[in-house]
This record gives structure tokens, sequence and C-alpha cells, in this order.
């Protein structure tokens, strides 16, 4: 298909395009999300997540490289866009001229096996702290993340903040995490991340046969019902501090499971 001319803000796909970016719902509804900046896109396409769209401007488009030659060719159509189009689709303050839609991948089943270790985020709201705990998760050779509500791991600021991680990482997504922590404690131990100085700290416990290791929502911790299924896992803090920020103390937990 020929590439085709997009100037006009107000054009159709223009406006698709930024509903998408804007609106977990709509993400959802389309099948599809967005994504923006060559590293990302051509990121995505590599990683074979199907891309229904790309939208370049000419300027972006003669300096993209071979990378830019992948996206295109990867891509169901081909848009190119105005500089002003490009201020419109952009999430972020300087645009590189480079964006995306991309189908959203198929939900995968949580079935861990002995010895694989996992970190699973309850509620976590902001999505520079899911993208920074999947990105560390990935750097970290981890078998995967369970995700249970929360913040959309499609959304922009997200799938920014892992650079890639949230689209090569195996991510699995549960509406029921009891019941999915329940099941996953038949073949792997699971453990909940407290701020309690009375739990057994982190570097003391063993993780050498895999484990699942739960860090709760930002502003409430892990919820009651999670920690009376798990075991509990403190990372101790000196001085004043009562506790940590999610996805920091997201990679010392991760750090210490791989560490064995």
């Amino acid at each position: 298909m020929q590439p085709q001319s997009i100037e006009s803000r107000r054009n159709a796909r223009v406006q698709a395009f930024c509903r998408l970016r804007d609106s977990a719902a709509e993400r959802k509804r389309a099948g599809r999300f967005v994504l923006e900046g060559l590293r990302l896109c051509a990121d995505c396409a590599e990683t074979g997540v199907p891309l229904a769209a790309a939208f370049v401007t000419e300027a972006a488009r003669k300096k993209g490289g071979a990378r830019m030659d992948a996206l295109l060719a990867a891509a169901n159509e081909v848009f190119y866009i105005s500089e002003p189009v490009a201020e419109r689709l952009s999430d972020t303050v300087t645009t590189q001229g480079v964006f995306a839609e991309a189908f959203l991948p198929a939900a995968r089943p949580f079935a861990p096996q002995p010895g694989e270790r996992y970190l699973a985020l309850e509620a976590v709201q902001n999505p520079q702290n899911l993208g920074a705990a999947a990105r560390t998760a990935e750097a970290l050779g981890l078998s995967g993340l369970l995700l249970f509500s929360g913040c959309d791991r499609f959304s922009p600021k997200a799938l920014r903040a892992s650079m890639g991680s949230l689209l090569r990482l195996p991510v699995f997504e549960t509406d029921a995490l009891p019941a999915a922590l329940k099941a996953a404690s038949k073949t792997l131990p699971v453990f909940a991340a407290v701020p309690d100085r009375d739990a057994p700290r982190v570097q003391t416990v063993d993780f050498s046969g895999g484990a699942v290791v739960v860090v709760g929502n930002e502003a409430n911790g892990v919820s009651e019902v999670v920690r009376a299924l798990a075991s509990p896992v403190t990372v101790p803090m000196a001085g004043r501090a009562e506790s940590l920020n999610a996805a920091a103390a997201a990679a010392i937990l991760m750090w210490e499971m791989v560490r064995v």
C-alpha cells in the first residue's frame, strides 16, 4: 500500500490516534495502542508486535536510517505527516516525529513453572513506576510480570518508562489476584512486600527455587487479602523512612530474587 499524506490536525486518523493515546478504555475497545519515538516504534516491530500504522514526518523519515526502513516496512499503513500533525499526536515536550499504532497482543495464561521468578504488581497506579519495574525485571532476567488492576500497561507513559521492556517481557494480567496467587503457590512460594520491621528481611529469604513477590499500591501497599495468602518480606530501611517508592522497592526485591 502506498504511503498517504496527512496535513490536517483534524484528520480522522489523527483524531483516532489521539483517542487511543489518551484513553485506556478506547485502547481496549479498538484493540490497539500507540507508541512514539523511533526507538520504541521500531523495537515494537522488531519484537513481532503487529503494527497497524506508522506516522512519520518527512524530516524523521530522511534521518531514520535502517530502523526507519524496517518500521515502515512492518506497518500495514504508512502516513507521512506534517509537523503540526506530529505536534498534535505527541505526548512528549519535543517530538521526534515518529509514531505507530499497534495491535494489542492476546492475553497470556499465567502458569508459572518451578524455578521461575515473577514480580506481581497489585494496583500500582503510576505508569512510570510500572515502566521502571518492567525495565528492571527485564534487565535482571525475571521470568515475567503479573499485573492486577492499576494503570494500563499500554499507556504511552508506561511504555516510554519501560524503554520497550513491557513489549518484550512476558506480562500476565489477572482480574483475580488472590486466585492467581493461590494457583501459583502450588508451584512457587509467594511473598508479599510489607513495610514491617518485624517481617523477614529480603536478604535472608531463600529464592533459589523461584518465587512470586507482590509489590502493592503506592498509597496502601499490598491488600490484606493478598497478605493473608503470602509470606511477608521487607526491605530494611534506616533513619525515619517508612516506605520506598514502588519501583525502587521492586528493584531491590528483584535483585535479591536473582542474586542467589
